[in-house]
């Protein structure tokens, strides 16, 4: 079983943190890099983590969390936060810094780019934020592994009112929304319900299906 494997079978969603134990940073910072690092679509990066370490925010955001205790125990609360729509300005932006990067422009990328123009600003308002909320689960999915390749144990989380924490951490006005949050820091395996029983998962041959 491979190092990954291990630590993926070690993870599980921690019920209880130990409010005594910090995450290092030099962790938190390559458990941000590879959220950094993830897949997105068309390489726009629509969305943006936010990383709550002050405890008199997390106070506020936990009454509007089901009073969850993660919330205010754990190490860091990231906050993924959805762009609310796509316009011109943020699909130029990431073009443009696509272009500065690699130093030269491309014809077809290009083209790609007033494609992209032409159809995400016309659309719905809730359809782009909700395509764009789909981009932020990817990187949900970079995060949890990250942190169990770092043995940092954390919880995704969707029990919370949305629009309270958009109110609490002032996104609207930032163009954001936020979608899924994600609880880091270092389980405290006395209390925690969950961390004995095994991992249960459908087996191989009810859940992959190989097409030939």
């Amino acid at each position: 079983m491979s190092d990954l494997i291990q630590k993926l079978q070690w993870r599980y969603a921690t019920k209880k943190f130990n409010p005594s134990k910090v995450v290092p940073q030099e962790k938190l910072d390559k458990i941000l890099e590879a959220i950094r690092l993830t897949a997105t679509s068309s390489g726009l990066q629509p969305y943006e983590v936010l990383v709550v370490s002050n405890k008199e925010i997390r106070e506020k955001i936990k009454p509007v969390a089901w009073n969850q205790g993660q919330i205010t125990d754990a190490s860091h609360l990231l906050v993924f936060a959805a762009w609310d729509n796509y316009t011109a300005e943020r699909i130029n932006k990431m073009f443009d810094l696509t272009n500065d990067v690699r130093g030269f422009k491309n014809e077809g990328w290009e083209n790609y780019r007033n494609m992209l123009l032409s159809t995400y600003p016309t659309r719905d308002a809730e359809v782009n934020f909700q395509h764009a909320a789909r981009q932020a689960y990817i990187a949900l999915g970079t995060a949890l592994v990250a942190a169990a390749e770092e043995q940092v144990d954390s919880t995704p989380m969707e029990g919370f009112d949305p629009a309270a924490v958009d109110e609490i951490l002032g996104l609207r006005a930032k163009g954001l929304r936020s979608v899924v949050i994600l609880p880091l820091g270092y389980r405290e395996a006395e209390g925690d319900w969950l961390v004995n029983l095994k991992k249960v998962r459908r087996p191989s041959d009810d859940f992959i299906s190989e097409v030939k």
